[in-house]
């Protein structure tokens, strides 16, 4: 399947998880993908893994809290593909659970606020104008189900900055829906991802009443059924699709038989 040939898509946070799987899935249907992230030798290895689906990659050393890095990643990207089609604002990162509010330190806070909300307005400043130049595409913002609910695992910076990023996407869906622009956020339950896995791993029987609670489905969510999902928002077949957050958890849990 070649649907996005000769696309140029720009992917943060891709040296593993979810952003690593959107990547090789994007260059399997044709793109051009550039990918970025902090570990040079995982980055490589995923733009092995997207030569030998057929595409072609790109691995840009970048850390999304600083405005030099992100403008010369989008540069960067440019220069290689000439052009710029798409983007998928992944790169995120959590804080220690399991404290309330009034017990958050301040560094987490800002840490947490500084990746996860203004890195992607950062990135979403030096996109836009270079996917207008091309003609128009679109952007995935990476949110979670935390952006629709408070956090019931003790990371209110996580669940404020997601809540953040969907508002900042609405506002840009508003803002470029007529110059052939959409911005769309996926809103990921807990998948398999490196982020997700060791707290599974180190508290399974925690993690079975987490995943009952978020996941009517009741089982954690696969990186690729994420992959795919960004996929389709950042193609044609979503071409009315504008300003949406749209949740990737298995469904609501409550009910009242």
């Amino acid at each position: 399947m070649t649907q996005f040939k000769d696309k140029v898509i720009l992917i943060t946070g891709a040296t593993s998880g979810l952003g690593a799987s959107a990547a090789v899935t994007l260059a399997a249907q044709g793109a051009k993908v550039a990918i970025t992230g902090r570990r040079e030798e995982q980055g490589e290895a995923v733009v092995a893994r997207m030569k030998a689906a057929g595409g072609e990659g790109l691995f840009i050393r970048a850390d999304v809290t600083v405005r030099a890095d992100v403008e010369a990643m989008v540069s960067r990207t440019v220069a290689r593909f000439g052009r710029l089609d798409g983007a998928v604002n992944n790169a995120g990162i959590t804080s220690d659970p399991f404290l309330a509010v009034a017990d958050t330190p301040d560094e987490s806070w800002h840490a947490v606020i500084s990746t996860n909300l203004t890195a992607v307005f950062m990135c979403m400043k030096s996109e836009i104008p270079a996917i207008l130049a091309a003609g128009g595409g679109a952007i995935v913002n990476i949110s979670s189900i935390y952006g629709f609910k408070g956090s019931d695992i003790g990371t209110s910076a996580y669940a404020a900055a997601k809540h953040g990023v969907i508002g900042l996407t609405k506002s840009a869906a508003i803002d470029y829906a007529q110059q052939g622009l959409r911005v769309n956020a996926l809103c990921p339950g807990y998948c398999h991802s490196e982020m997700v896995d060791p707290y599974v791993e180190a508290e399974p029987d925690l993690f079975v009443k987490i995943i009952a609670r978020h996941s009517a489905m009741d089982r954690l969510g696969e990186s690729q059924e994420a992959a795919d999902a960004i996929a389709y928002l950042l193609s044609d077949k979503s071409s009315f699709i504008n300003g949406v957050a749209l949740p990737l958890d298995g469904g609501p849990t409550t009910r009242l038989y």
